[in-house]
């Protein structure tokens, strides 16, 4: 095993494979959990839930860093089940906190843009600025962030926007599934898409460089303490799902005259989405970390090169 190990949980999902492939090929020690995806022994079968389970995991790993990549992350399911969404996001995360704290494990929570109320002229937001989730989804994450910052003083908090990039399936990504509404499988005549909220999707590629970054400055200090609490990461492409559309329809050379923007806020929806909830990245370059993103459509071209004509 490395002199470097890193445990990641939710490896089985859309940023902790990427994670696992990241920190692989930086030759880190890595030791992915899952549980309803999970394949042993490439990804371990761990309960969050149950804390036996994850003093286990951590015993055998023996990690410098566990990045916490495993959430209920859909604002619509954390909705349908709320008690589940905060076992998960707020009980489990408390415990993996404990459990860090009993080995002297740096913990990396992922947490959400979402825990900002984003109206229109508050981003953009610093890591320090008053929080205020619009949506059960963003209670459960910044609930999250409170727990382990308040039992173990080595966990740090990295918040993301909206992440698109590599899936096994598009629905795993807000950004990614929108192809399947730009190539309109089900044939339908009409879609309405969100053309108010700003979003900033980011890869999941960038996304796990930087957390290698973060985790390598945060092992390898004797004085985590002056380091900041919260990081946040973000790209800095500004488009709305309507444009995000428009973007992809014209990288794969596809019509969208089937999806109709909507412009207009929703206030009585059945999830509450904020306006603008851009992140900020001061405190990422304060550590002297590259921000740098792969721009949006060179992704896409480059992933759906195949499809061009």
């Amino acid at each position: 095993m490395s002199e470097k190990t890193v445990v990641i949980t939710g490896a089985t999902g859309q940023l902790g494979r990427q994670c696992v492939k990241t920190f692989e090929g930086a030759r880190w020690g890595t030791v992915g959990a899952g549980f309803s995806r999970a394949n042993p022994p490439a990804i371990m079968k761990v309960d969050l839930g149950n804390a036996g389970e994850v003093a286990g995991l951590l015993d055998e790993a023996k990690p410098k860093v566990v990045i916490h990549c495993a959430a209920e992350r859909f604002p619509d399911k954390c909705d349908a089940d709320p008690e589940g969404a905060k076992r998960l996001n707020v009980q489990a995360s408390n415990s993996l906190a404990q459990e860090c704290a009993n080995r002297d494990i740096v913990l990396i929570y992922i947490s959400t843009d979402y825990v900002f109320d984003g109206k229109p002229g508050a981003a953009p937001y610093e890591a320090d600025a008053t929080t205020n989730p619009p949506n059960f989804y963003g209670e459960t994450k910044l609930a999250g962030e409170q727990a382990v910052l308040d039992t173990w003083k080595k966990s740090v908090v990295f918040r993301v926007p909206v992440l698109y990039g590599e899936v096994e399936e598009n629905k795993e990504s807000a950004v990614n599934v929108l192809l399947d509404t730009v190539w309109n499988k089900a044939g339908k005549d009409r879609v309405e898409m969100d053309h108010w909220s700003v979003r900033y999707p980011t890869n999941t590629s960038d996304v796990a460089r930087v957390l290698k970054d973060v985790a390598e400055r945060y092992t390898s200090t004797d004085d985590i303490d002056s380091l900041p609490k919260v990081l946040q990461f973000s790209s800095e492409d500004r488009m709305t799902k309507y444009e995000i559309c428009q973007k992809l329809s014209e990288i794969a050379g596809l019509s969208i005259n089937h999806i109709v923007g909507n412009d207009k806020n929703v206030p009585n929806a059945a999830v509450v989405r904020p306006y603008d909830c851009h992140l900020s990245t001061k405190a990422l370059k304060g550590l002297g970390i590259s921000v740098d993103t792969v721009p949006f459509d060179v992704w896409w071209r480059r992933h759906l090169r195949a499809f061009k004509h």
